[in-house]
This record gives C-alpha cells, structure tokens and sequence, in this order.
C-alpha cells in the first residue's frame, strides 16, 4: 500500500547521508520532497501542511543543529510526526465491565465491513471471547448468507432472523432496528459476551443511510462503533469520514485492502481529520489476515525501517512451542540438522502466512521489494515435496544422494534434477551454519553464542597457523625453557610413534570394543547399522 510513499521518502533522506551540517536550505528542500511524496500518495492537503510544520519546527531547532548525525535525526523527526499523525498510542477494543460488549460496524457499501465482521469475530474468539455476528444488512443482495458465510468459517455463530434480499430488484423486508435489539437479548441469553452488529451500507452518503445507522446505535447503545473504510478510496476519504462522524459518531477506524497497490493516503488523513483512533487493519481476504493497527509500527514500514515486533508476534501466535523445545534440544546438544528438521521449519513458516509479507517486514525489504514480488509462494510447496520423496535414510544421510537418487527424487516430486541439486546445496550450507552456531561460533561475522562453547580464537578449534595454532613448535625465547619444551615435544613424538595406526587417528583402534553410540551419531541413525 505504501510502498510508492516509502520509495519517495527513503530516496529523499538518501541525499542527507554524510552531511555533518544541515543548512535551513537542505531542511527546506527535503521538506520540498516529502510535501510531494505525501500529495502524491493522497494525503489530505490539511494534513500534510501540519505535517510539514511539526517537521520543519523540530529540525530547525537545536535537536538537529546539535545532533551528531543530523541525517539520521531528520529521519527520527520524520518518525515520530508519522506515529503522531497516526494515533500516538494503540488502542485496543474497550470491552463492558459488566454484561455484553456491543460492537457496530458501519461505512460505505464495498468497504469491506462483513467481510471483516467475520475477521474481527475470529480474532475475538481466538482471544477467548464468545462473540455473535448479527446480520442486520438486509437490503444489500445476498448480505445476510455472506455474513453467514463468514461465520462459519469463523466457528462464530450468526444471527439472522430475516433471510435479506436476493437481488437488487426484490424489496427489503424487516427492521434493521429490530434486529439489532433481538440479536442483543440473543446474545444476552446465550451468554456471548460480544456481540458484532453489521449494518446497511450504500454506494454513497445518503440521509437514510445516516438515519438508519443512526437509529440502530440508538437502540443497542454499542460499546463501540467501528468505522470501516476502504484503504484505495483516495482524497474522498476524509469528506465520507467526517459526514459519518457528524451523521452517526464512531470511536474507531478500521482501514480494509491495505494489502491493495493504491497509495494509501486515506490512512494518513482520517486520524488527524476526525481525531478518531485506527484500531484495525485488514490486509489481506483470509480470516488471519486481520490485525491491530500500531501507529508506531506502520511508521516504521512507512520509512523502510521493518515491522520486526509483528513478526515476533505473528511468530509466537503460529509457531508449534513442543516443535520449537524439541528444535532448542537438538541445537543445545550439537545433533545434526536433518532434512527432516529442515522440513519441519519449512511447515511452520508455512503456518504463518505469505513469505512476501513476512519478508515485507524486515528492515530494508523496499529496497529489494522487485526481487520479493518475484518471489514464488508455491516453491515451498515443491521443497516439502522433494523431501517428502527422499527416504528415511536420505533425509538423514544427504551426502548418500547420488546421481541416480536425485533423477528418483526428482520424477518422484515432480520437478527437475536442478531443483534438487538446488535444495541439497542450500541445505548443505544451513547444516553447516548450524554446526557452527552450536559449537559456539556463532553465524558468520557475529560472536559466538553465550552458554553454547568457546567462539572463534577461544579454543574453538579455528585457531590460525601461527598464532599458537601450531603444537610441535617451540615457542619460549628463554633457553632453559626452550630446552624443557624440546624434550617434552621429543617424547610427546615418540609416544605417538609407538601407537599403531596413530597416522590414521586411531591410536590403538580395537574392532572388538568398538560401540556405534562412540559415533555421536544423529538420534535414530543406529538402525541404519545394524547387521552391517
């Protein structure tokens, strides 16, 4: 949704880089650009002026004057106007203390709001709530079965007591109102403890859209009224904001289709305009692709800096715990990373949604976001069937996949030879970053792990020659020590001469006592050597 804004703003902090000085001419033009960006991308012209005010009174003053990189403080400015802009702080649903919380959603027709009726059931119920939807949009064509539709995929149930209209020419039957009230003494009595009303929307703002909307909240007197606008609408969205606002009052915003390509201002300008929080966002068709809107978050993604909370979120919310305890173990005590272990990893990312938007997440993605977009969501599903047509032994014993076995493996999954010899070298260099991240070096370029052994140049075996590498040298400069050192190598020499096949490391190898378990051997691979 950002991603046109993203790319104006981060080509415009680029030219601030290295400079120790900022000029009141560089404040002024990078002003210049980030103003454009922000119309470009269909900010609300009131919107950007008091932007672009708080941006240039807080850089003009000693916070940047006096700062040690002023780019990089600019940028922070840039930040912390986004996250105010935005809502300041994360505002969650506020629930009754006592009895029901009533919930209504209201906005234009084609917003999406049934849709996430179903989204914000499922997530409410996730939580540990008992929500009920109620269809009280029955004047939409075939409304009420899309709620109920929702429902069930939601485990939610819906009340409809009116079937609604089938098409555009059939008139409505029923009373909206009526069935807001029914549906609340139904929850009442079944004890849910939410209740999600969806009401009537229509192509346009209308004064019996108002007067229904408004009348409905008079009925039910909801805890909460959700505003749902579409993300794409453009400059209209802050006309059809503020006639809800006056016509019916909401006390949240919820923006659906951010996963869409259109510039997304509408996000930026309905906050400030009607100083209502963004609780929600929808971004995406799938149940899960529902979550609570972060203003400090989104001004991260907004500025290429990465939404890594939501991951670790989104990770913990998917994520198998006994899967996770079981990989922590192997890793603790060095067993080899298998095919299967890699496998298993593959399925849990799998559980947590799209790759693009995972990787979307990270800091720095705008910056390869062609390569992303290009990025194959099924290739995960051709890896999981490449090793689903390895065997028991391949899976654990890789480097015993010959020629022959990978033209098996291959027509097996239904892919080609160049895939699998793709995967087994991409594996290969997995395993042997984990071998040593658990021996205590660490990934490359990084410290080792703390509790997890000596890292490089600690007596973790990566000693360089030269550097006390080297066992048989001397290195004393006094010469009666020198001396001492010479005999003890001499007979250390010696030792080791008479130890049969001590060339070969076997220092005295006896068949007869020889034990598999000596092997370290990765768990289960003892019954590949059995009557060998």
């Amino acid at each position: 949704m950002f991603n046109s804004l993203s790319d104006r703003l981060s080509s415009t902090f680029k030219n601030l880089k290295g400079k120790g000085r900022l000029t009141e001419a560089d404040i002024d033009a990078t002003a210049r650009e980030i103003r454009r960006a922000l119309l470009d991308a269909d900010v609300a012209v009131p919107v950007v002026r008091s932007f672009i005010a708080g941006v240039k009174e807080r850089a003009l003053g000693e916070e940047v004057s006096q700062a040690l990189n002023p780019g990089q403080q600019v940028v922070k400015i840039v930040n912390d106007e986004l996250v105010t802009i935005l809502g300041g702080e994360t505002r969650h649903i506020q629930h009754a203390k006592t009895g029901t919380t009533i919930i209504m959603l209201v906005g234009l027709q084609g917003a999406g709001k049934t849709t996430l009726a179903g989204k914000l059931a499922h997530q409410l119920k996730s939580q540990g709530h008992t929500p009920l939807l109620v269809a009280c949009d029955l004047q939409r064509p075939n409304a009420v079965k899309q709620l109920q539709v929702g429902g069930e995929r939601a485990g939610v149930p819906v009340f409809a007591p009116h079937p609604g209209v089938s098409s555009e020419f059939e008139a409505a039957t029923g009373d909206p109102v009526q069935v807001a009230r029914d549906g609340v003494a139904e929850a009442n009595s079944r004890y849910h403890d939410v209740v999600i009303i969806d009401t009537a929307g229509r192509l346009g703002v209308d004064q019996e859209l108002m007067q229904q909307a408004s009348d409905i909240r008079a009925a039910v007197n909801p805890n909460e009224v959700l505003f749902v606008i579409d993300s794409m609408i453009g400059q209209d969205a802050v006309a059809t904001a503020q006639a809800f606002n006056e016509g019916v009052g909401f006390t949240g915003v919820v923006l659906t289709k951010l996963d869409g390509d259109a510039r997304g201002g509408a996000a930026l300008s309905v906050r400030h305009v009607t100083g209502k929080p963004i609780m929600f966002a929808s971004t995406g068709e799938s149940l899960k692709d529902f979550e609570v809107f972060h203003p400090d978050r989104m001004a991260s993604r907004i500025l290429d800096m990465g939404d890594v909370l939501s991951l670790i979120e989104q990770a913990e919310q998917n994520w198998d715990r006994g899967e996770a305890e079981k990989m922590a173990k192997k890793f603790a005590d060095q067993e080899d990373f298998t095919l299967d272990d890699f496998l298993s990893q593959m399925q849990q990312l799998k559980k947590m949604g799209s790759m693009k938007k995972m990787l979307m997440m990270m800091p720095g993605a705008q910056g390869m976001r062609q390569q992303l977009e290009q990025f194959d969501e099924r290739s995960i599903d051709r890896v999981e069937a490449v090793i689903r047509s390895m065997t028991p032994h391949e899976r654990v014993a890789p480097k015993i996949i010959n020629g022959s076995r990978r033209a098996r493996i291959a027509k097996g999954s239904g892919v080609q030879v160049s895939e699998v010899n793709a995967l087994l070298e991409r594996f290969g260099q997995a395993q042997k970053m984990m071998k040593k991240m658990a021996s205590g070096g660490g990934m490359p370029g990084m410290p080792g792990m703390p509790g997890m052994g000596p890292g490089p140049g600690k007596g973790g075996g990566n000693r360089k020659k030269g550097k006390g590498g080297n066992k048989n040298k001397v290195k004393s400069g006094n010469p009666a020590k020198a001396e001492a050192e010479r005999k003890a190598l001499a007979e250390r020499q010696a030792k080791q001469a008479q130890s049969p096949g001590s060339m070969f490391g076997q220092n005295g190898f006896d068949p007869e006592s020889f034990s598999p378990q000596d092997l370290n051997l990765p768990s289960g691979f003892e019954k590949y050597l059995r009557d060998r």
